[in-house]
């Protein structure tokens, strides 16, 4: 026969998504459902392994502690017993291990006599009862078998009386007999590893029967590292606690202590009993980790670190010529830290920054790193370094820790620096600093002091307390008193932004050249002012011209102490220059790079996960779009709405969720949309406007999509905002508008990127009815990546093809549509549904045939519709009788109503 091989997919399980479970009403049912996932593709190579079909009777699980290899053995003897083997089950202890065969003592009873006679005895006691069924052993730790025990194991492989299944933990030794089942070939040896983070996001979305956010995903793999064991205690503790827990549909991981009793015991035992030499140095790496190896020495004892690292209690990795300690585990520096009093902490927190001190490191990190131990240590506080480490937190956009690291410096004596960093701190939150305003304008001596001030004060009004109008005349009143010219180019720099987002561009634009030609003006207002100039390029169609100002803000940024926080509003207005340029690619790769640059922080996090959620809406993928705009929705609604973020997460959410079918949601966040529309961010209003015309479309109302989209270009042109004209009116031509065929052209010649050509390319062919035109824009709009638009595209090129009796032109114009449609997720739109399901109606019958189906009265109808009730009888009295139909019930089963997808794919 041949010999067969076991191998195991990486992490686990195999693939990135498990099917979606129902929900979980209770922590009960949950914890019951952990046994059903995890290891599918596992368990099916494991059972065929067992089946007697290779030259190998059975398998050994190697590995970790906790990884899941019990339960793996367990299940695979469980499936043999299903399908009629006769079973055992056999555990190795380490009490049992001094004893011949203490494993099997509970199987076999008391046996004497010479060791050869003992053992066909027990071979043969093992197997009795099994008659001509297969026999399947199994055996838990076999590592800890007694010698006797692993030769009668060995015995019952060598010759055939029984397939084994074992675990052994991997670096652990073992019998010799026991080990020679793999190493001669006997048994197949399979390394059960650990969950990846995928996997354990796959994991956690079972177990849960729902959307888990991909930051808690991190979070939880991260201190877990993927163990089966430890996964599961943490997830039971963190619901018991209610840190975990669901937030407008979405599981989030509010991490404070995850620690729960029966996990701090668990890990405990792992880590074993410490002496004080070792518990020195798992508690200074449970402070602060890692820690260069010379510091660690100082610092304990380098005969002791050495011996933490022989004992798996650290261990050591090399960074260029630096060498630098970990704890193996990170729950075991959870563990440490919850069992360490409050005066030891604070000590080894003292010891460690000042041994930090002494190395001399001066960089940033370094003093942030010395001033975080130092703020929670038994040292006396110092204003420098708390003011200088604040700024460094503001600098890398972690504003709760430049918050904290400020407010000590306050109370320290840090004065007005250590206040300004903490007004722009919360403002940046999404707060209003008013208790750290007043201590400002106190303290506040110098021009340059009362403009930084008047800054924070502008952005409070306009984007925390929505009063733009308020913002704007203490900016004119601090321009009016300011003599100096720094001081002017720096209101002028807040003026750019501030106009750009009032929909404002040309003065934006011209207010940011003016402050930008300024040798002298700070980072704060250099990043300011390039966020205005971004926003003004952006709307204004000006695409191409936005890389370099972007660059020059994000350097600014990085040496902001105060305003660094604005780069995000400034990338996502390069992200969407670039989305209605059509650059979609290029919008993909900056927000990766964005995302990449903010793991850790939650506002940013958030953000970057509303950029990426938009951008790949805008690339035809409403499904995958949902995810993440979802995460997005979920995460900022900790943090104050009127900054503006949450009010830019309702308008593609809405859309998202009304491609994907679910249509009753996108008209919740629609209202929701509505009522907190900001009055500072009038540069969104027309996209606003789009995600009303797109939930029009998806419930089939075509004529009122096309007019909230000629409503999104009339404000769009109205302001100056080009690109958002030309992204309206190609959605109203994608919705069968025949009229924008003039302007497009216009347009085509004044706005940067793809977009605008394409979109011009489409009205011309569109009005003229050409097939073969519609199909060539249809394959210019793939290659842009904007694959919804190119659907409608080939859609309506089947129409012209049908109209002009081309069938067979027509059948491959449908079967791009179908190809189209599929890597749209399934998603359907008023032209694709048309050319996929063609009827013979009126764009108005079919409107008023859909709307019917899907419920509503005629009176409904009509109200929508702004037209008669005798109107509707008739179009639906000419619909019946085209269709052959009697009522709604067909109707809606002709047209496929129910039909729309909705899913949580990534």
């Amino acid at each position: 026969m041949a010999k067969t091989s076991v191998s195991a997919p990486q992490g686990g399980v195999t693939g990135s998504r498990f099917p979606a479970m129902t929900r979980l009403p209770n922590v009960d049912r949950m914890k019951q459902s952990w046994s059903f996932v995890g290891r599918r593709e596992e368990l099916r190579l494991l059972d065929e392994a067992t089946r007697g079909a290779g030259d190998q009777r059975g398998v050994v699980l190697a590995g970790a502690a906790g990884v899941g290899k019990t339960w793996l053995a367990r299940q695979v003897v469980a499936l043999a017993g299903e399908r009629g083997a006769f079973t055992r089950w056999v555990v190795g202890t380490e009490t049992g291990r001094g004893l011949p065969l203490g494993a099997f003592a509970a199987l076999l009873g008391p046996m004497s006599g010479d060791p050869t006679s003992v053992l066909w005895e027990a071979s043969r006691a093992l197997v009795a009862g099994a008659g001509r069924a297969e026999v399947v052993l199994g055996i838990d730790d076999a590592h800890l078998l007694d010698e006797v025990s692993a030769l009668l194991v060995h015995q019952l492989v060598v010759h055939d009386m029984a397939t084994v299944v074992a675990t052994v933990r991997s670096g652990e030794a073992a019998p010799a007999a026991v080990t020679g089942l793999w190493k001669d070939g006997h048994l197949d040896r399979l390394e059960v590893q650990p969950f990846s983070q995928p996997q354990t996001g796959a994991l956690l979305e079972a177990v849960l029967g729902g959307l888990v956010e991909d930051a808690s995903v991190s979070r939880v793999w991260a201190i877990t590292q993927g163990n089966a064991l430890y996964l599961r205690q943490l997830v039971d503790g963190e619901i018991e606690a209610r840190r975990l827990h669901r937030i407008r549909g979405v599981w989030r991981w509010s991490k404070e202590s995850p620690m729960s009793q029966g996990l701090a015991e668990l890990v405990a035992i792992r880590m074993g009993d410490l002496s004080e030499p070792m518990s020195a140095v798992a508690d200074l790496l449970a402070l602060e980790e890692p820690l260069g190896v010379g510091l660690l020495n100082r610092l304990t004892d380098s005969m002791v670190v050495e011996q933490a690292e022989a004992a798996g209690l650290i261990f050591v990795e090399q960074s260029g010529r630096r060498l630098h300690a970990r704890l193996t585990h990170p729950l075991y520096g959870e563990v440490r830290r919850v069992g360490m009093g409050l005066l030891r902490a604070r000590r080894l927190r003292g010891r460690i920054s000042q041994a930090l001190e002494v190395t001399g490191a001066r960089r940033g990190d370094d003093t942030l790193r010395r001033a975080v131990l130092a703020m929670d240590s038994d040292l006396v506080p110092d204003r420098r370094l708390l003011t200088e480490a604040a700024g460094h937190a503001a600098q890398l956009c972690d504003l709760p820790l430049a918050i904290r690291l400020g407010r000590t410096a306050q109370a320290a004596g840090g004065g007005f620096e250590a206040q300004a960093i903490v007004a722009a701190a919360v403002t940046g939150l999404g707060g209003s600093p008013n208790t750290e305003m007043a201590a400002l304008l106190a303290t506040a001596g110098t021009d340059a002091e009362v403009v930084r001030v008047t800054i924070t004060q502008v952005i409070t009004l306009a984007w925390m307390e929505l009063r733009p109008k308020d913002a704007e005349m203490l900016l004119e009143v601090a321009e009016s008193r300011v003599v100096d010219n720094d001081g002017r180019m720096q209101l002028m720099a807040m003026r750019s932004m501030l106009e750009g987002q009032l929909a404002r561009p040309a003065q934006a634009i011209e207010s940011a050249t003016t402050a930008l030609a300024s040798s002298r003006l700070p980072a704060g207002a250099t990043i300011l002012a390039c966020c205005g100039y971004a926003t003004g390029l952006a709307t204004t169609g000006r695409a191409d011209e936005m890389g370099p100002v972007v660059a020059r803000g994000l350097e600014a940024a990085s040496r902001s102490t105060e305003l660094s926080y604005v780069r995000f509003p400034m990338i996502g207005m390069q992200v969407t220059g670039l989305r209605l340029a059509g650059y979609l690619q290029e919008a993909v790769e900056v927000v990766r790079e964005c995302r990449e640059s903010v793991v850790g922080l939650d506002l940013s996090t958030a953000i970057s996960s509303m950029l990426m959620g938009d951008v790949i809406l805008a690339r035809g993928r409403p499904v995958s779009a949902l995810r993440w705009l979802r995460e997005a929705h979920a995460a900022l609604e900790r943090f104050d709405h009127a900054g503006g973020f949450e009010y830019a997460c309702l308008i593609p959410l809405s859309r998202a969720l009304a491609l994907t079918g679910d249509l009753a949601a996108a008209d919740e966040v629609l209202a929701e949309l509505c009522a907190k529309e900001h009055p500072t961010l009038l540069f969104l209003r027309p996209d606003m406007l789009l995600a009303q015309a797109w939930t029009a479309a998806a419930q089939g109302v075509s004529s009122g999509a096309i007019a909230f989209a000629r409503k999104a270009a009339s404000v769009a042109v109205a302001t100056g905002q080009f690109a958002h004209e030309v992204q309206a009116l190609h959605a109203a031509l994608c919705f069968g508008d025949r009229s924008v065929v003039e302007r497009l052209a216009v347009l085509a010649t004044r706005v940067d990127g793809p977009r605008a050509q394409a979109a011009a390319a489409h009205a011309a062919a569109l009005t003229a009815d050409n097939g073969d035109a519609l199909r060539a824009v249809s394959v210019e709009l793939e290659q842009m990546g904007d694959l919804l638009a190119a659907a409608d595209a080939a859609a309506q090129a089947a129409t012209a093809y049908t109209r002009a009796d081309r069938r067979g032109a027509a059948q491959g114009a449908v079967a791009r549509v179908r190809q189209l449609t599929e890597r749209c997720e399934g998603v359907r739109t008023l032209a694709t549904i048309a050319a996929i399901q063609p009827l013979p109606l009126t764009d108005r019958e079919r409107e008023i045939a859909t709307l019917a189906a899907r419920g509503m009265s005629n009176r409904d109808i009509a109200d929508r519709l702004v037209i008669s009730i005798r109107t509707v009888e008739g179009h639906l009295y000419r619909v019946n009788a085209r269709l052959g139909t009697t009522g709604r019930a067909e109707l809606a089963a002709i047209l496929g109503t129910g039909e729309q997808r909705a899913g949580n794919a990534r």
